[in-house]
């Protein structure tokens, strides 16, 4: 320890001064040091070591550049809060000129990438990194290189990079993704381990590429892109990893109407419906999943529905109704739900089959992935909101459906509580007969009443459990059942409600009870 603390006093010392003839012999013992013993860490910092070790990043020789960073890294290994500490010195700036400068230097380039490796997990290291030129710099050395493990250093740093929307584009503009294509196309047939690594990696990134909406516009460019048009050719691939990024490149390309808009017109729907095919019998989860999630996101634009329809894709992801895959289930199940929305025909068709109706109500019962168990009460309810269909209601009931409604008009999200409440105002209004049994079993006046009472509940939740108690009067039963719980008491009060929708609605609800009491 006496031969630690005498390092670091001559280290201090040597560092300030810049008396670079004996840098190298006391940065060579602080390193040996770090090396056998991981505790000395806590002695150099508290000894403040750091802030001249910082400062030596200054230096002009290669040698003392090389052990200073090592020891800086060495130091900080596997601490954010010392980490932190360098990123507030400013040392990202540092390190990319360095890179810029001794690019040549091997060692010297790898001891960068490794900092920045660890610097860029960090999330408060993105705004520094976004304000130098790393991305020039990154490009420019990857594309020297042709060692795969060098390649893989600097994939490591662009990866975590690559997550901030600011450096997406900077890399976009600095030539990144055509780096990314000249991969894909050079390793797309090989069957070497590294060359497989390095078309997943690669063609991954260029998906994280396209998440920000900046850089994916840029690459789309109105879809006469060349990018655009390369990520496509990837779609009728036979290599999965392509199949897969292709998709899930489409996917972050249909994150506005106008470029949905424009892949439906030109035939991007029926490519994808090829995919899925293809992926039917025992097929690959990760692509049907992602050629789903394209297929929803293309499916949002009201223009887009009619043609999708048309164009048969309820038939294809049909097809995947018994995957047992919880991600395809609930990717399934948007699609779904996208493609119906204000498409009474297409509700209709759908709500009337009794396949598709009883996977919906067995996976209303899916407590172990929330996401599905959600997706499936939604479309549901969509297929009776948007067909307003008796036959779609009957069935519905038959296949116990009306619990799981009832059940999702007390979920915590007030958009599912909505959803419910008016597909359940729509059964009482159209088929009150029919399903009185089960809506009765399931309790719905009490959760009404208890809607209703609660001063948590959204005003339009209010509006919606009085509208669905007047349409429940036809029933004998549940007339009684709302008489018995003095509903009169909590909708007279609802009348000096803020709101004037749920005030108006409670005088006539009010006058209703008051009638028929």
């Amino acid at each position: 320890m006496d031969s630690l603390s005498d390092t670091l006093k001559k280290l201090k010392i040597t560092a300030v001064d810049r008396t670079e003839d004996s840098l190298e012999g006391c940065l060579d013992c602080l390193l040996q040091a770090l090396a056998q013993n991981k505790f000395m860490r806590i002695p150099c910092v508290d000894a403040g070591l750091i802030s001249p070790l910082v400062q030596l990043l200054n230096s002009k020789d290669q040698e003392v550049l090389l052990q200073t960073g090592r020891a800086l890294g060495n130091i900080c290994y596997d601490s954010h809060s010392l980490q932190a500490q360098l990123i507030n010195m400013g040392v990202i700036p540092t390190l990319v000129k360095l890179l810029g400068i001794h690019c040549q230097n091997a060692a010297l380039t790898e001891m960068c990438l490794v900092a920045f490796g660890n610097l860029a997990e960090l999330e408060s290291s993105k705004e520094q990194f976004a304000s130098t030129n790393i991305a020039e710099e990154l490009v420019k050395l990857f594309k020297k290189q042709i060692e795969h493990d060098k390649r893989e250093m600097i994939f490591e740093v662009l990866a975590p990079l690559a997550e901030n929307d600011a450096i997406k584009l900077q890399l976009v503009e600095a030539g990144l993704v055509e780096c990314l294509l000249e991969i894909v196309q050079q390793k797309v047939d090989s069957d070497k381990e590294d060359d497989i690594t390095e078309l997943k990696t690669g063609s991954d990134l260029m998906v994280l590429l396209l998440l920000g909406d900046e850089s994916m516009q840029k690459l789309f460019e109105g879809g006469k892109g060349s990018v655009f048009q390369r990520v496509l050719s990837w779609i009728p691939s036979n290599n999965h990893q392509l199949q897969l990024a292709g998709a899930l490149a489409i996917a972050n390309f249909a994150r506005n109407d106008g470029n949905c808009i424009h892949m439906v017109d030109n035939g991007i729907v029926e490519k994808l419906m090829d995919l899925l095919d293809r992926h039917v019998e025992d097929g690959n989860v990760t692509v049907q999943h992602a050629a789903l999630s394209a297929l929803r996101n293309l499916a949002i634009p009201v223009i887009n529905k009619a043609k999708m329809l048309s164009a048969g894709v309820t038939e294809t992801v049909l097809k995947f109704l018994k995957s047992e895959m919880p991600p395809v289930q609930f990717k399934l199940l948007g699609t779904l739900r996208m493609l119906i929305d204000a498409q009474a025909e297409a509700a209709e068709q759908l709500g009337k089959n009794v396949k598709l109706v009883e996977r919906l109500v067995e996976w209303c019962e899916a407590k172990d992935h929330a996401g599905v168990m959600g997706e499936s009460n939604r479309l549901l309810s969509a297929l009776i909101r948007h067909s307003k269909s008796k036959d779609v209601i009957k069935t519905i009931v038959q296949s116990g459906g009306i619990k799981h409604l009832v059940t999702m008009a007390t979920s915590e999200h007030v958009i599912m509580q909505n959803e419910a409440l008016v597909a359940l105002a729509l059964i009482a209004a159209l088929e009150l007969g029919t399903a009185e049994k089960d809506l009765e079993s399931a309790k719905l006046v009490q959760i009404l009443h208890r809607l209703l009472a609660d001063e948590r509940s959204a005003p339009e939740i209010k509006y919606n459990s009085m509208v669905l108690i007047c349409a429940l009067m036809g029933s004998e039963s549940l007339h009684k059942e709302v008489q018995d719980l003095a509903f009169l008491d909590v909708v007279s009060k609802l009348r000096s409600h803020e709101n004037k929708s749920v005030a108006q609605q409670a005088s006539l609800t009010e006058q209703r009870l008051t009638v028929e009491s």
